[in-house]
């Protein structure tokens, strides 16, 4: 039931001599104002699904095939998941380029040097180019100088109004920040590069203390707060922060930072990182436009695919006796598809992306250390559960949907799994996407403020019919 604002039940009440609680016919009423108004807006809003076809609306940006609309250029993140041959649409195997250079190539190169990658992503999606050395040594102290809040801000703006969901958190300390730059309006570039290297720096603290005000205040949990080691990487310090003890393995480090670099970006197209663009057109603040990047981000049809996968595995291993057993999974796919189990949405999480079809190139590198972690933990078993069904899915997707490109594994499939097993909270999963994204963000923010274009303002067509006005008294 939706309720009323208190001022309107109140005078309802005052109407009648009672207040709304003490007059069920009054409050019977007011519930089926809400469902007329609700038919109201269904019947003025809905549109004839005819209509997009007769003129040619592209729904979604995208078309039938999942091509999107060319909206823009950009120069920092490339999506490669098909070519053209002689007017054909021909999937291949997905590719990830950050600044023209594939993601498979850079994260082998840090990891044959035994480096954490995450600051170098950073550095080449801001400013364009692989660092030296002594440059990426200065970088990573810029950010790690950049690594604290405002005085008091924890306090008052993170512990004082605890949240349930962190990425509330995250878009409402984000946008009390701009109360602290004493140049928030300056949309100049070195101005904005400050800003978005503190945000890159402030981000994990944000979300990590904004989980342990939730965990202490809604958890009955022991609240705990670490500050930051200047000397450690940022995927090393969400371990720090997070945990009691502080402590963490090598492997553990290694495969958040992973996890870090992959979703640090992905082109210009995808929920998120448009919406940076069309509201930094209108030329407004850094913090105003993460906070709307935040925004999209929380959606659970852009970042918040990872937990379903893991609620969705855990009740595959409660309803599939045999884990082995091929059929059986095979058996329980089709009950997803059909609206049968789990969530009855009718989807399998993890499984096809609007871009790749044949591959994610983010799910077949992650694939690689998921498995190595799974070996330490004792989780192999699980593991192969998700890759049985990462091969049989689109199987039964090809048998029982009809579809207009192959589907595969995308990196969230993988990715809840892994963070389970390193103790990352679901309730910053979401979070630790937005902790890796806000690099491409601010890039791409960036990006659209040196070029100067016009804001950003596509057609909608309105197909309403023309009415004349009837006067009040007579209606």
């Amino acid at each position: 039931m939706v309720k009323l604002p208190d001022v309107i039940q109140n005078n309802i009440g005052e109407q009648k001599g009672q207040t709304m609680t003490e007059n069920p016919q009054a409050q019977q009423s007011q519930e089926q104002n809400i469902a007329d108004w609700t038919a109201k807006i269904k019947q003025y809003n809905l549109v004839d699904p005819d209509l997009y076809v007769k003129y040619e609306v592209k729904r979604g940006l995208r078309d039938i095939s999942g091509k999107g609309v060319l909206a823009g250029l950009t120069r920092i993140g490339e999506v490669h998941s098909y070519i053209m041959d002689e007017f054909e649409m021909i999937p291949v195997p997905g590719k990830l380029m950050y600044r023209g250079i594939d993601i498979t190539d850079l994260i082998n190169g840090f990891q044959k040097d035994g480096r954490f990658g995450f600051e170098e992503t950073c550095y080449l999606l801001l400013l364009g180019e692989l660092p030296t050395k002594p440059q990426l040594q200065v970088f990573e102290s810029v950010l790690a100088g950049y690594r604290k809040l405002p005085e008091n801000f924890t306090r008052d703006m993170i512990l004082k109004s605890p949240s349930k969901d962190m990425m509330n958190v995250l878009a409402r300390t984000v946008l009390v920040l701009y109360s602290y730059d004493e140049s928030p309006d300056d949309i100049s570039i070195p101005n904005v590069l400050r800003q978005s290297l503190q945000l890159i720096a402030q981000f994990p603290l944000l979300a990590i203390y904004g989980y342990q005000a939730y965990a202490h205040y809604h958890g009955n949990q022991s609240l705990i707060i670490h500050s930051p080691n200047p000397a450690l990487s940022i995927a090393e310090n969400i371990l720090h922060m997070l945990r009691p003890d502080n402590a963490y393995t090598r492997l553990e480090a290694e495969l958040l930072d992973m996890a870090l670099v992959l979703h640090a970006e992905h082109g210009g197209g995808n929920n998120s990182s448009f919406t940076t663009h069309v509201v930094t057109s209108s030329g407004t603040d850094t913090y105003s436009t993460i906070a709307a990047a935040l925004g999209s981000l929380k959606g659970p049809r852009h970042g918040g695919a990872n937990i379903k996968v893991v609620k969705m595995l855990a009740d595959i291993k409660e309803n599939v006796p045999d884990w082995k057993d091929e059929k059986m999974i095979a058996e329980y796919l089709s009950k997803l598809l059909n609206k049968q189990a789990f969530d009855k949405s009718g989807l399998i999480y993890g499984i096809g992306h609007a871009v790749y079809s044949i591959s994610d190139p983010r799910a077949v590198i992650f694939k690689d250390y998921v498995k190595k972690l799974s070996d330490a933990k004792g989780k192999r078993d699980e593991f192969e559960l998700l890759e049985k069904i990462e091969r049989l899915a689109p199987q039964v997707i090809a048998k029982e949907k009809k579809i207009y490109k192959g589907v595969s594994a995308n990196v969230d499939f993988y990715s809840g799994f892994a963070y389970q097993m390193i103790g990352i909270p679901e309730e910053l999963f979401t979070p630790l996407f937005a902790i890796a994204r806000i690099a491409g963000w601010c890039a791409h923010r960036m990006e659209e403020l040196v070029n100067n274009g016009k804001i950003i303002r596509p057609a909608y067509k309105c197909i309403e019919q023309r009415r004349k006005y009837i006067d009040y008294e007579t209606r």
